[in-house]
């Protein structure tokens, strides 16, 4: 494994919305794999009012090179005005499966 492989979680209004995100990602090869967790539950303040929202949670798996196409990427097509996106370095794993991660996202050379 040559590059540095991220997980980028992004939380969506509803399973509908984190699979078309998740899937356009994996079509144009800015993410690896793509996983949906299709409810959570969120807490927080939006405009001082205390908000409890059942969500859908986005697993991005890709590498570090590409982690700002998939942010300007989910940015621009997210229905939310402020939507959560969180970047986490991967420390470990399958070295396998890490492999397989780069060659699906990698940038052809050329």
């Amino acid at each position: 494994m040559g590059e540095k492989a991220v997980l980028i979680m992004v939380t969506t209004g509803g399973r509908d919305d984190a699979e078309r995100l998740g899937e356009a990602l994996v079509v144009e090869h800015l993410a690896a794999c793509c996983s949906v967790v299709p409810t959570v539950h969120s807490f927080y303040y939006w405009d001082d009012q205390l908000q409890r929202e059942h969500e859908a949670l986005l697993l991005v798996k890709t590498l570090e090179s590409r982690a700002s196409a998939v942010l300007e990427y989910v940015r621009s097509h997210h229905s939310y005005e402020l939507p959560e996106i969180l970047q986490v370095p991967i420390e470990g794993g399958s070295s396998a499966y890490l492999n397989w991660l780069e060659k699906q996202v990698a940038q052809p050379s050329g």
